[in-house]
């Protein structure tokens, strides 16, 4: 087993994963998605991220060692506006978003959580933490609102690093006649009629955002869980009042936070304004191949903001299509190679697992290429469609060329490798010479009938 270690974003250290709540068992929350649109490529990064790391704890520890949960927020502002702006029902269009985060997700092959938690599902458990943060003095309640005190909570501002009052200096805070100070934020809001409440000690309301994922990983996870995970945007405040209101409660939390950075589009921030804004669902339908865009967002270290580029959309399925070409060849009967799954385990680093596969790519290691594409989700389908290869026989050619390759290297004179490897290259497939052989792979651009003359 590889010894994962992974950057703590509360300490801002790499840290060695000890899972100690259950020895042997890891436990993950993943903050998901408020259903009331399509996801965006920004979104779908964060899913890509913490799936890989959960394929990794499932590789390292087994399946059934790894509890990872991902929720929906289906009780929000913004999905109450939606429903004013369509007329439709909150249940139609929560279940539909849903639904199609889902199949979006799949597409880029995210594997489904163990859990995957609705808020509206844990209104009870919200309410009863609340209530426990009242009774010990850490929240208050007035005029139908409840609401966290920061100030009585002194370690608030240790995750993202912040003070309370530089925070309250750089942000804008919400000035309420129902709040003791600036800084604390809601638990609990009041309901008018037309939009979604349940009932509680303070009224007909809604949950505050923050409370939801305190209370269903509490639930779920009980009461601390090895690793807390989400978008760098959800670092302060979510996540900051995720710790407070959860530890305030007397709960240890997350042992490990986990932030992914943000993401560009031709770098620049993606926005509507700029046109360059789109949805995983709009690159799908363009043809982009749900493998390229998972590739594409492996290939940065989910550290570091990353920058989409038609141009590495362009090389991530070149490479695919030579390496789903060769993995085509072997059977899935070996383990993944050692050093993908130590890049791996050192800090989620994708680009170096990826820069691993390339050179079994290069050393024509099939068997452990096609092992270690396993673990990055590229083959729990087989070969895909879009990539699979084309079924012309290359062996006359392979051969062919070998023979003249090894007469030239006697003679001296490459001419004739030279023609024949460029009628090939005209005809869409990839030549490759080395010490090991030759080989021909059939390119997306692949014409069978520039070969027939030969």
């Amino acid at each position: 087993m590889a010894d994962i270690r992974l950057k703590n974003s509360k300490t801002r250290r790499v840290e060695p994963l000890e899972p100690t709540v259950t020895p042997g068992k890891v436990s993950m929350y993943l903050c998901g998605p408020t259903v009331y649109d399509r996801a965006h490529i920004g979104n779908a990064r964060s899913a890509v991220v913490f799936d890989q790391l959960y394929r990794l704890l499932c590789n390292e520890y087994g399946a059934d060692n790894v509890t990872f949960v991902r929720n929906f927020t289906d009780v929000d502002d913004k999905i109450n506006a939606r429903a004013v702006e369509t007329g439709r029902p909150i249940a139609d269009i929560t279940a539909e978003t849903a639904q199609w985060y889902l199949d979006d997700m799949a597409a880029l092959g995210v594997l489904e959580p163990n859990h995957m938690p609705r808020a509206t599902a844990y209104i009870g458990e919200m309410v009863t933490l609340i209530e426990d943060l009242i009774a010990r003095d850490m929240a208050y309640a007035r005029d139908g609102h409840v609401l966290f005190r920061v100030r009585a909570y002194e370690a608030y501002g240790k995750l993202s690093g912040r003070s309370v009052d530089d925070m309250i200096a750089g942000a804008r805070v919400e000035v309420a006649p129902y709040k003791e100070d600036p800084m604390d934020f809601v638990l609990w809001k009041p309901s008018a009629d037309d939009i979604p409440g349940w009932p509680s000690p303070w009224g007909r309301g809604r949950p505050g955002w923050h409370i939801e994922c305190s209370a269903m990983s509490h639930a779920i996870l009980g009461e601390e869980f090895d690793i807390h995970g989400g978008g760098a945007d959800l670092l302060f405040p979510h996540h900051e009042n995720e710790v407070a209101q959860s530890c305030a409660a007397g709960h240890a939390f997350a042992r490990i936070w986990m932030h992914n950075e943000m993401l560009q589009v031709e770098g620049k921030k993606m926005s509507k304004s700029l046109g360059n804004f789109f949805t995983v669902r709009d690159l799908l339908d363009q043809g982009v191949p749900g493998e390229v865009i998972r590739f594409v967002m492996l290939s940065t270290h989910y550290s570091k903001p990353m920058d989409w580029t038609e141009k590495k959309v362009a090389e991530a399925e070149k490479t695919l299509r030579k390496w789903y070409a060769q993995a085509s060849r072997a059977l899935d009967n070996d383990t993944a190679y050692v050093g993908v799954e130590n890049a791996l385990a050192d800090d989620l680093n994708t680009p170096q697992a990826i820069a691993e596969i390339h050179q079994l790519s290069h050393a024509h290691d099939v068997p452990k290429l096609r092992a270690s594409l396993r673990i990055f989700g590229f083959l729990d389908n087989g070969i895909p469609s879009w990539a699979e290869p084309d079924g012309t026989d290359m062996s006359e050619f392979t051969r062919r060329l070998s023979n003249l390759r090894n007469r030239a290297m006697h003679d001296k004179d490459f001419s004739k490798v030279d023609a024949l490897k460029q009628t090939l290259l005209e005809a869409g497939v990839e030549v490759r010479m080395s010490k090991a052989g030759v080989e021909l792979l059939p390119g997306p651009n692949f014409d069978r009938t520039k070969l027939e003359d030969l």
